[in-house]
């Protein structure tokens, strides 16, 4: 632990020493320059002090995410201005060495940093600056009701225009304005759909971070064909360090109730049919099943007795579990609703032109619709936050599908 600071701690050094270095070509108000200094050495002395203060038997705090948020916000456009600054370094040592081998008169190794480097450097590190507190301030609580059509040539008829409302990853120890929970609550009212369905993690740890919010989410309405809900990887709870088993399964359990009291009807490796005249669907429900993370889920269970024939909708926190096990899955799961990724709340989108996250170099499926041989997987974006109290570019998600009875279009 101690090492891991000393790292980090040396790290912050030399990003410090760079951005100064960019500061210092751009302002020459030697007052100004001594008080940028303390400003950033409180806030580093701050981050590190709050790093070494965490506590695994305790988890996320305000103060965890507040340091986060403050580490983001700063050190991310001094990184930006060090790589821009090593990079002006590696021309330097470049041009100095051509100079002395070439035995130039006058000779001075370094030449002086020029001013335009740092005016770029400092121009671009300003956009994830205002992004990051944007983020903070208004993103992470900016839904968008995202509406999905899907086609299925096998989809019973009397599910043509069928609606799922799906929401995930509530991480409901994260919140901290009511108004803003209440109004995300009534668009998904607005929503009128057939059924809802919520795709894991209600808490980040602990059963209590939800009991404050138990009344808001019961206010999400009644749906005709009923509410459904799996478990998420935050749910079972094992991100903190437990005095004892007992005390974790203990709380395990009472995640577990908090799904029925919201209402909504809690899916453990088992299946359901919903019914409407005549035609049916299979809703299946699996534990968490993730690539790198804890694997409850047990597909073969939770399906048993449902055929190959039947439509079916699988409900999978992680959307890997959909890329190892469900996309070529011999029963033929139709759509899998995940989530999980939160798009690592930080990307650029541009609907219908371009997406990008970090996420997309850890899964292959990190946000909307993906589609394999005629199988589909939606990965919701998120309800909440976790670790960063923000969101930029990656908004937080109330997803609507429409099933439809039809070749796929383009």
């Amino acid at each position: 632990m101690v090492f891991r600071i000393f790292l980090l701690s040396l790290f912050l050094f030399i990003v410090e020493l760079y951005a100064f270095q960019a500061i210092k070509t751009l302002i020459k108000l030697k007052w100004l320059l001594v008080a940028y200094q303390v400003v950033s050495a409180i806030a580093l002395l701050y981050i590190v002090y709050s790093f070494t203060q965490f506590d695994r038997s305790i988890g996320q705090t305000r103060q965890t995410m507040i340091t986060m948020a403050l580490f983001l916000i700063i050190y991310t456009p001094k990184l930006i201005l060090t790589l821009f600054m090593l990079g002006e370094d590696i021309f330097r040592v470049g041009s100095g060495s051509t100079r002395f081998f070439m035995q130039s008169e006058n000779f001075e190794f370094l030449n002086s940093r020029r001013k335009f480097v740092s005016q770029i450097g400092l121009g671009l590190a300003a956009i994830p600056f205002a992004s990051l507190i944007y983020g903070v301030t208004v993103g992470k609580y900016n839904y968008k009701v995202i509406k999905q059509r899907i086609y299925f040539p096998d989809l019973p008829e009397a599910f043509d225009g069928f609606k799922i409302t799906q929401i995930s990853d509530v991480h409901s120890g994260s919140f901290d304005n009511a108004e803003k929970i209440n109004y995300a609550i009534d668009l998904v009212n607005e929503q009128d759909s057939d059924m809802i369905l919520f795709t894991g993690d209600i808490v980040n740890t602990h059963a209590t971070e939800m009991h404050p919010w138990i009344d808001t989410f019961k206010r999400i309405k009644k749906h005709a064909y009923g509410k459904y809900a799996v478990l998420g990887n935050h749910d079972y709870g094992e991100y903190v360090t437990w005095p004892n088993e007992k005390e974790k399964e203990a709380n395990f359990q009472a995640i577990k109730g908090l799904y029925g009291q919201i209402n909504f009807d809690l899916l453990l490796n088992e299946h359901t049919y919903i019914e409407k005249g005549a035609d049916r669907f299979a809703l299946i429900g699996v534990e968490n099943w993730g690539h790198n993370f804890k694997k409850a889920g047990d597909i073969a269970k939770a399906s048993e007795g449902v055929a190959q024939s039947d439509f079916k909708v699988l409900m999978s926190h992680d959307p890997s579990h959909w890329d190892y096990e469900i996309k070529n899955h011999d029963k033929n799961f139709h759509l899998t609703l995940a989530g999980h990724t939160h798009g690592m709340q930080f990307g650029i989108e541009i609907p219908g032109y371009f997406k990008w996250s970090l996420a997309q170099y850890v899964y292959a499926q990190w946000a909307g619709l993906y589609e394999n041989l005629g199988r589909y997987v939606y990965v919701n974006r998120g309800f909440g936050f976790h670790a960063y109290p923000g969101r930029v570019g990656i908004m937080p998600e109330i997803t609507v599908i429409e099933l439809k009875k039809g070749d796929r279009v383009a």
